[in-house]
């Protein structure tokens, strides 16, 4: 029996098993097994995996990766031309795009690279199409466009998400907040800090027995779901911002626009007209969270020009001399700061010092 047809025993048992005391160990069992048959699915054990193909080894440039996902033809060639220049095959109907084409955005300074990736078709995380490949170039990406025509947005966003979801990818979401630690002996122990009412001690067992983990000590911080368990429990999954791009609005009204508004994380635009450009970057900006600091070399002006961009979540000075050249740090003795993160202008700070967007640094060197 292949993997495709276990996937869907699996699923059908499901289906038809009632949720309640009695089968909750049962499913979380199913669920848990559900999981394992997709990561092999997905990731091959063997080799000829699907991440490799011709055009899809991208060599990353850039402070971050943009990946435009989306059905054939809803107008993602179009757009990453209009915004890098690149040239992507463009045409009226399906499947136009084959290989990842890549192109450089440059917006505030920062250098950002965006990845047209091919079509994405219904059952791609079944290995369907190049679908597979897709995906796992879109994995790597620090944040995802998912390109929809606007006269069909729901129904093509509800698929695109489920292939994503399938393949470990989870949209505008952040890690669940579980502590899971395997130990060597003293069973499970399970604990929580907030009541549970998504899922049972049975069901956390179950899940857990069916990855053959007999020790282990769980912590709950949150309500969390049977899904989040497993997603912590496979360490796998990727965690990316997304926008959905909602493209072709010159065909439709402006009433219809108003309600494309209330579409969480989605900026409407027209690629073919340009319209509603600055919105989209400006958001892409904010979902990529970056920090731009500025250098200032001792009795000179800041450079306004060419700041070093860098993600908030590695933004200590240390950090920032990395990025200009791994030996700085050998000679470092401290740095003076100018900007939101500290209270004077300018303040001497040392190398854990965190830096927030638009700062001026200057490095003090060993003498």
């Amino acid at each position: 029996m292949s993997l495709v047809d276990k996937i869907k025993e699996v699923e059908n048992e499901m289906a038809k098993t009632q949720k309640n005391k009695a089968t909750s160990y049962h499913l979380g069992q199913l669920k848990a097994k559900l999981a394992k048959l997709k990561r092999d699915l997905l990731m091959p054990t063997s080799g000829g995996g699907g991440g490799g193909g011709v055009g899809f080894d991208v060599a990353k440039t850039g402070v971050a990766r943009i990946g435009f996902v989306g059905f054939p033809s809803v107008g993602k060639s179009t757009l990453m031309s209009k915004l890098t220049g690149t040239h992507s095959e463009v045409g009226a109907y399906e499947f136009t795009t084959l290989t990842t084409v890549p192109g450089v955005v440059q917006y505030k300074g920062a250098k950002l690279q965006i990845l047209d990736l091919p079509g994405i078709i219904e059952g791609a995380k079944d290995g369907k199409g190049r679908g597979r490949q897709v995906i796992a170039v879109a994995r790597t990406c620090s944040l995802i466009f998912i390109v929809l025509d606007v006269l069909k947005p729901m129904t093509d966003k509800k698929i695109i998400e489920k292939e994503l979801e399938g393949f470990g990818i989870r949209l505008n979401k952040k890690p669940p907040a579980i502590i899971f630690k395997k130990k060597e002996k003293g069973g499970i122990s399970i604990t929580n800090t907030v009541p549970l009412t998504h899922i049972t001690p049975e069901e956390v067992k179950a899940v857990l027995s069916e990855y053959k983990i007999h020790n282990a000590d769980i912590t709950f911080k949150e309500d969390n779901t049977i899904d989040d368990l497993i997603d912590v429990v496979e360490a796998n999954r990727i965690y990316i911002p997304c926008i959905y791009v909602l493209n072709k609005i010159d065909q439709i009204s402006i009433e219809e626009l108003d309600l494309i508004y209330k579409i969480p994380n989605a900026v409407p635009i027209s690629s073919h007209h340009e319209w509603n450009f600055d919105e989209l970057l400006e958001t892409m900006w904010k979902k990529l969270a970056l920090v731009r600091i500025y250098t200032k070399p001792k009795g000179q002006l800041p450079d306004y020009e060419e700041p070093v961009v860098m993600t908030s979540d590695k933004s200590s000075v240390e950090d920032f001399c990395n990025n200009i050249h791994k030996s700085i740090m050998e000679q470092f003795k401290c740095a003076y700061v100018w900007g939101s993160s500290v209270k004077h202008n300018p303040q001497k700070v040392g190398k854990e010092h965190i830096l927030q967007d638009e700062d001026v640094v200057q490095i003090v060197k060993k003498i």
